[in-house]
């Protein structure tokens, strides 16, 4: 695993030429979302493991999952030959407890979904879990579809800012990101580590090379500035 500060990840990568412009323009991590709930994964799994396998250090591909049991979450790990999870769903703690015990070295990202009025719950959950993740992720509860995740929403960054300022565990900003508010989301959240997938794609539904260029250069340009 690469160092997780100042980390830039791309997610929902649905083919092998999307992986290499978004690796080739800078990005760190690759999130691969895939058994969706609603069955309609960006791309095949078998497509996935051979992109993750050809990954190389620091670049790591990440299983973006909303499975919720521990011992399922870590086979599906292993048959990916993925070294970091992102967990979607309503993981019970002791199920975040039992995967660090199966799986010790593998890099857990737990969700924190911001909805209008749940910072409360957000932060409760951060102070039972934290000894059980290594990285929180932020995203954008959509009221109309039910979506947890890829909803293209911004939330109230300032929730973000105040899970950073409570969680021992770094934290991974996502939730309607794109390059032209990703400098302002780093400045006022102060993550370690952001993530986009619908705000870097074009019309067609893929990653807009320029688009990602420009997302990881003003990154990168505010994680500076931050130090």
């Amino acid at each position: 695993m690469t160092e997780v500060n100042k980390l830039v990840q791309v997610a929902g990568i649905i083919d092998a030429a999307e992986a290499d412009l978004c690796i080739g323009e800078g990005a760190d991590w690759l999130g691969f979302a895939l058994r969706l709930p609603s069955g309609k994964d960006d791309i095949p799994e078998q497509d996935a493991a051979a992109i993750i396998k050809g990954l190389e250090a620091p670049h790591a591909g990440v299983l973006i999952s909303y499975l919720t049991d521990a011992e399922e979450v870590s086979r599906f790990c292993d048959e990916l030959g993925v070294v970091a999870v992102q967990l979607h769903g309503d993981v019970e703690t002791e199920q975040l407890r039992l995967l660090k015990e199966l799986r010790p070295e593998l890099f857990v990202l737990k969700s924190l979904v911001v909805k209008e009025d749940n910072a409360d719950e957000l932060l409760k959950l951060v102070d039972d879990t934290h000894p059980f993740v290594d990285m929180y992720i932020t995203d954008t509860f959509d009221p109309k579809t039910g979506a947890k995740g890829a909803t293209g929403l911004t939330h109230d960054w300032n929730v973000s800012a105040e899970l950073v300022r409570r969680s021992p565990k770094p934290l991974m900003m996502a939730g309607g990101l794109n390059p032209e508010n990703v400098y302002d989301a780093i400045r006022t959240v102060k993550p370690a580590a952001v993530d986009a997938h619908t705000g870097l794609e074009g019309p067609d539904g893929r990653k807009d090379r320029a688009k990602v260029a420009k997302f990881v250069a003003e990154a990168r340009r505010a994680f500076d500035e931050i130090g």
